[in-house]
């Protein structure tokens, strides 16, 4: 009986990375029957009731559709500034600060999508960058890839501190802010080593797998730069985290760092002496584009962006009415089918409706703005389709997942019982072992707060029976949610829908699982070195 339980808790993780990743298959085909299997295993094994299993699956229904309105909100303002002429400008932008491809994806790729987690999250870094990449020549595959492996390490404190504040206090009930804060810390203070480390894969990633002329050295090159911007980033978060407290490390450690790599990058230092770009070694950009477009041009040109990160933050800062009045209108769901679950959705919360705001706001100064409008809309809607099939299978399996708790034969959820058998096998070594759990978190859930939600209190205990500082075990919790942002479905077939790359979600898997592994194993090693700890 053991076997069987420890093969279904296993088998929506199992069969994902088995479909996705070594058959490689598309997510709208694999993801069904993943769903299909998790039912049958859930009742059969797990003696989940039917009328449970419904309600999850309906919950999770619920939810695909709020990740359905993000994914449609990004891409209605992708196509409006696509076929108004922005993505041109923006590219003239940074042409005039590098044509350099590696050091536009420290802009973009790493820092820009550092802030955009820092104010949003849910899903929006990898949804604004990618096509920001894809507009500077970029390929689509190499831009899905490089912007989810960047949204990690500033998933640390995510939108507002959202995974500190909510997901760690929530998940440690009676424990003193204090060792939460303590916890925060320390986790950034094991990336101050640790970050660096994800912009300088990118670069290599970029050269080696995503160019015409593949070369391992062309991201040596940049490497010291690429480790500098990382430095730019984490050495003010860490500040920010030390002093102000976990709201806003991400956002500000962002901004600190798109101004000090801007002053490297004027100034020449560590900048490669040879220009490099995805399609060959020499610059083929034109004149046009070369040359700095107009102060105020450029400004119309990000005023979508500037508007929505303005929106998005201003709506999400406590001391600000707009959080409250945003978040009173709510729809909920309570005893689904007359079960135990319940769900609600925050319509004007939801990122997705800010998207579509900064569109609607924006139009008035548009030219032909019907046309534009209506043209945006129908590619938007075009293109949701493939992903509504996949968000409407992963998501409820991965209610399903947790939720499993609810059964009629006493077992815990099926996250608990796998991180159980892991604790009773690996507790003299967890250091080692901390941010895997984490990531699983992440991975089956998409979200690190619902990651340190779900598993804080599990990483208590293992800390508790192995004698390990409980900030050092709950800071690679932080660091392990955040590796497993990379790799998480949701995520991946999210930002894959934007820019056309449905279908391909196994390819984008196959590139993330190394540098979420390396991430996890890297602050296990950092936190042994800094702290001396072995267990």
């Amino acid at each position: 009986m053991d076997a069987w339980l420890l093969l279904s808790a296993l088998f929506p993780l199992l069969s994902v990375l088995v479909f996705l990743v070594l058959l490689r298959w598309p997510a709208r085909k694999a993801m069904p029957l993943c769903l299909l299997g998790t039912v049958i295993l859930t009742a059969m094994v797990w003696s989940v009731p039917t009328v449970q299993i419904a309600a999850a699956v309906a919950e999770g229904l619920v939810i695909a559709a709020t990740v359905l309105w993000v994914v449609f909100g990004a891409l209605l303002l992708l196509n409006v500034l696509e076929n108004n002429g922005s993505f041109l400008l923006i590219r003239r932008g940074f042409a005039s600060i590098s044509n350099d491809h590696r050091i536009q994806l420290l802009f973009v790729g790493w820092l820009l999508v550092a802030f955009l987690e820092g104010a949003a999250g849910f899903g929006t870094p990898a949804a604004i960058a990618a096509p920001l990449l894809i507009a500077l020549g970029f390929r689509p595959l190499a831009a899905v890839v490089l912007t989810l492996i960047a949204d990690s390490v500033p998933v640390s404190f995510g939108a507002i501190g959202t995974p500190v504040l909510v997901g760690l206090t929530n998940g440690l009930p009676g424990v003193s802010p204090e060792l939460i804060e303590q916890s925060a810390i320390t986790a950034a203070s094991i990336d101050l080593l640790c970050a660096s480390v994800i912009p300088v894969l990118m670069c290599l990633l970029l050269c080696r797998y995503f160019s015409d002329t593949p070369s391992w050295r062309s991201g040596l090159a940049i490497a010291p730069l690429a480790f500098l911007s990382g430095l730019c980033y984490s050495l003010p978060a860490f500040l920010v985290a030390r002093y102000l407290g976990p709201e806003f490390p991400s956002m500000l450690g962002a901004l600190s760092g798109l101004v000090l790599l801007t002053l490297l990058v004027r100034f020449g230092i560590a900048v490669p002496a040879t220009l490099w770009r995805c399609d060959n070694e020499t610059d083929k950009t034109s004149t046009e584009d070369k040359a700095a477009p107009k102060p105020l041009a450029l400004f119309k040109a990000w005023g979508a962006y500037l508007l929505l990160a303005a929106l998005l933050v201003i709506s999400r800062l406590e001391f600000l009415p707009f959080k409250d009045t945003l978040q009173a209108v709510k729809f909920n769901w309570s005893e689904i089918f007359g079960s135990t679950l319940s769900t609600s959705v925050q319509p004007l919360y939801l990122p997705g409706t800010l998207f579509v705001l900064t569109v609607l706001l924006l139009l008035p100064w548009q030219s032909k703005r019907r046309l534009l409008m209506r043209k945006a809309t129908s590619e938007s809607l075009s293109r949701i389709w493939p992903a509504a099939i996949t968000l409407a299978s992963a998501v409820p399996m991965v209610r399903l997942f947790l939720h499993s708790d609810l059964n009629s034969a006493d077992l815990p959820a099926m996250p608990m019982y796998l991180a159980a058998m892991a604790t009773a096998h690996l507790a003299d070594i967890w250091l080692w072992y901390a941010p895997w759990v984490g990531a699983l978190g992440s991975f089956i859930a998409g979200s690190a707060t619902f990651s340190n939600l779900m598993f804080a209190s599990m990483q208590q205990q293992l800390a508790t029976d192995s004698s390990l500082p409980l900030h050092l075990v709950l800071a690679l919790q932080m660091l392990g949610a955040n590796a497993g942002n990379m790799l998480c479905v949701v995520n991946v077939v999210a930002a894959a829908s934007v820019v056309k790359l449905t279908g391909q979600e196994g390819q984008i898997m196959r590139f993330t699982l190394l540098p979420m592994a390396l991430y996890c194993l890297l602050a296990s090693a950092v936190a042994v070195l800094l702290y001396g700890v072995t267990r």
